[in-house]
């Protein structure tokens, strides 16, 4: 089988690409991507690099790639080809706005890049399955109704940015085309996302609480959280792929949309104390948002913020997220094994 992963070369997607072919010697992909891949794609997908094409080519110029993607038998489509336009986890970046700079693109590429690719899909017998990589950011700041039950797909749906307003509309999308055209198309919301491969590209620069927890602790760097009661449902890229590839390949699907997520809670104390469990000796110091180089709102812990519920996906599928202590200890093992620990200081 031959996948084709829009935005492929980017973090959570070059990880599918990299799952996919791991899974099978005879599976194929092909990324499309606005640019070429950079050193750190090149390197992560040297061992397979022969089963894989990449296209240059932006998602919202249909004319430049679909020519060349329709010689390619391409059977089944995961297009997470979108901008990440958030801005949080230190001081400095919590002041900016980074909606407010180029809204139209966030617009055009998340909402009709989405359109071109279905387009694309639509025409092509071959597809057996599309998988529509949304957000989390589809959902409310509060929920469910009570207090402690994980956040199910259906209801408490109110985005609030042009991220997930742009996201939601491409799920309702997906879900017409889906209904027009018989087109098999699902959507994934994930919820927020660290692991290998996370660094900065041209569609994303941020980096969650356990990308950064980590890479402090094996730079020897001070970590400043505001607060240690910070929380969120943190997911390893490694599990989100192996979540997308089981929808690939499950014979039956019941739903149009999923939650991938660990299903928990996990606090900015809690990767604090496992990372001192690699690295002993780890400082860490909480103080004021002003100085602070880990900074989220200790008050959010519900709603998009809190646990999702996971019971769909693992239905369908059977799969299952790694207990959150382990995902975390596999990402500082794959950043000491793949990049140079670097002190990441304030922004």
């Amino acid at each position: 089988m031959t996948l084709l992963v829009t935005g492929g070369g980017g973090f959570v997607m070059s990880v599918v690409v990299g799952e996919w072919l791991a899974r099978d010697p005879a599976n194929k992909a092909v990324i499309l991507d606005r640019g070429p891949l950079d050193a750190a794609a090149e390197n992560y997908f040297a061992p397979v690099r022969d089963r894989l094409t990449v296209i240059e080519g932006d998602v919202c110029r249909d004319e430049t790639w679909q020519g060349t993607l329709d010689g390619l038998g391409i059977t089944a489509i995961v297009h997470g080809a979108t901008l990440t336009p958030i801005s949080r986890g230190s001081a400095a970046e919590a002041k900016r706005q980074p909606e407010a700079e180029d809204p139209a693109r966030i617009v055009d590429v998340n909402l009709m890049g989405s359109v071109r690719a279905l387009e694309w899909a639509r025409r092509s017998a071959s597809i057996k399955r599309f998988v529509y990589v949304s957000s989390g950011s589809v959902y409310r700041h509060h929920g469910p109704d009570w207090q402690g039950e994980p956040l199910p797909e259906d209801g408490y749906v109110a985005p609030l940015t042009l991220y997930g307003i742009s996201k939601y509309a491409s799920e309702m999308v997906v879900n017409r085309y889906a209904d027009l055209f018989g087109l098999p198309g699902i959507s994934v919301r994930l919820s927020s996302i660290y692991g290998p491969m996370d660094r900065v590209t041209a569609s994303r620069n941020f980096r969650h609480i356990p990308n950064r927890v980590a890479h402090m602790a094996l730079a020897g760097e001070v970590i400043r959280p505001n607060s240690l009661d910070s929380a969120g449902d943190y997911l390893n890229s490694a599990d989100v792929a192996a979540a997308i590839v089981a929808l690939i390949g499950a014979p039956m699907l019941r739903y149009r949309h999923y939650n991938v997520a660990s299903g928990e809670i996990s606090t900015t104390g809690d990767f604090v104390r496992w990372a001192a469990e690699k690295v002993p000796g780890v400082r860490c110091e909480v103080t004021s948002d002003a100085t602070a180089n880990v900074v989220q709102d200790p008050a959010l812990r519900d709603g998009m913020w809190g646990a999702y519920d996971t019971a769909r996906l693992e239905r369908d599928t059977g799969w299952r997220p790694r207990p959150l202590r382990e995902a975390f200890h596999a990402y500082m093992d794959w950043i000491a094994a793949n990049e140079v620990a670097v002190a990441s200081g304030p922004a």
